[in-house]
């Protein structure tokens, strides 16, 4: 896992402070607060921060000052309703702040969940690592022949031996370039005192993808249930899901009423449209539908058919 020296050291001194407070706080979070999370080969992701818990969620549904009289699956069946029938501003209450470093081309696909605060690691200010995502063999896969954005099964023998070699050769001959072009390594060292070297925020334009970002981000709870909903899908690109799983399972911890309600309506549930859930009423009485005579178009179709299990 990717930390520097100095990151552990933070780290532990930070693990090691205790702070008396009258906020509301969460054993189970408290226990992996500041600890990275290892992510693929290089990634983490880590707790900085986090204000609120199920409570917060319930106190603001009910507008209240306390936890009054209200027992524990009364909250749990508010949490349900207000989940199920997307009322969602109680659950923006909450906020988590997270410390990830991730590939750059997987911090792309994130940052087009919009509805929070980032600061990234600045390439103009400072010296990337040499670091950069290779993934597992069993992750190497061929292109799919049906999803334009999909996977198929994973490269193997010399083929996958060659793809192995150009993803490492490639990353570390263009990182020999951009200190070459830097004529400074990482470390603050210069290469050539004969030379000035290129600007940081230009010799970055030569590093791939592949390569290691960090960043800061925060969110509250519904924008983030929405990330981990849509990129801990089964359908998401594995090197985001991997992300979205280290986050669900944070959840999990923080609000644990708000996990449930979330794992069985937005996970475990599902959403069916007028002329799916037409067709849904035929076939309990007894009706045969084809897709044909449904008005839904064969996507939709399968979709649905899935979903039933059929």
């Amino acid at each position: 896992m990717g930390l520097t020296d100095e990151q552990r050291e933070e780290v532990a001194a930070l693990r090691t402070q205790r702070a008396e407070t009258r906020r509301a706080t969460v054993e189970a979070v408290e226990e992996i607060l500041y600890e990275p999370l290892p992510v693929l080969d290089h990634g983490f992701v880590r707790v900085i921060d986090y204000m609120g818990d199920d409570a917060a969620i319930v106190q603001a549904a009910r507008v209240s000052y306390g936890k009054g009289t209200k027992k524990s699956r009364d909250d749990a069946g508010l949490i349900n309703y207000l989940l199920r029938n997307s009322h969602t501003s109680p659950f923006e209450m909450c906020e988590l702040k997270l410390h990830v470093k991730l590939p750059i081309f997987v911090a792309r696909q994130w940052i087009r969940h919009r509805t929070a605060n980032v600061n990234e690691y600045s390439a103009r200010y400072s010296i990337l690592d040499r670091e950069f995502y290779v993934p597992a063999p069993e992750h190497l896969a061929s292109q799919s022949s049906s999803n334009r954005q999909g996977r198929d099964a994973a490269l193997t023998g010399t083929e996958a031996e060659h793809v192995f070699r150009l993803l490492r050769e490639d990353a570390q001959h263009c990182y020999d370039h951009y200190e070459e072009m830097l004529n400074e390594r990482a470390d603050g060292t210069r290469i050539d005192e004969s030379r000035r070297g290129l600007a940081r925020e230009l010799a970055r334009m030569n590093l791939p993808v592949s390569f290691y970002t960090q960043w800061y981000w925060k969110t509250d709870l519904h924008n983030l249930l929405h990330f981990v909903r849509l990129r801990a899908d089964a359908h998401a690109q594995y090197e985001i899901r991997v992300y979205a799983d280290v986050i669900r399972d944070i959840c999990r911890r923080w609000v644990p009423l708000t996990y449930e309600a979330f794992m069985s309506y937005r996970v475990g549930g599902a959403h069916l449209s007028e002329k799916a859930l037409a067709v849904v009423r035929r076939m309990l009485d007894g009706q045969k539908v084809e897709q044909a005579e449904s008005g839904m178009s064969a996507r939709e179709w399968r979709e649905l058919m899935e979903t039933l299990d059929r």
